[in-house]
């Protein structure tokens, strides 16, 4: 891959748990075109869950400690 994942693992469980209640959550909740806007962000979330890398972290600088080595 042509990027460090800066996304520890436990940070990768809670972010795809709660990208999928949230996007759940406006689907059914909301509806319409917000609740679908929201899905779309949570969608987000739950990518970064799932590559592991998220860009605004790396953006500040956050990096794993075994990726520092």
């Amino acid at each position: 891959m042509f990027y460090v994942k800066n996304v520890p693992s436990w940070e990768r469980v809670l972010r795809v748990m709660a990208g999928l209640a949230v996007a759940a959550w406006s689907v059914l909740a909301l509806g319409g075109l917000w609740g679908t806007l929201l899905a779309l962000s949570a969608g987000g979330i739950v990518l970064s869950g799932l590559f592991g890398f998220c860009p605004a972290c790396a953006m500040v600088g956050r990096t794993l400690d075994k990726a520092r080595k």
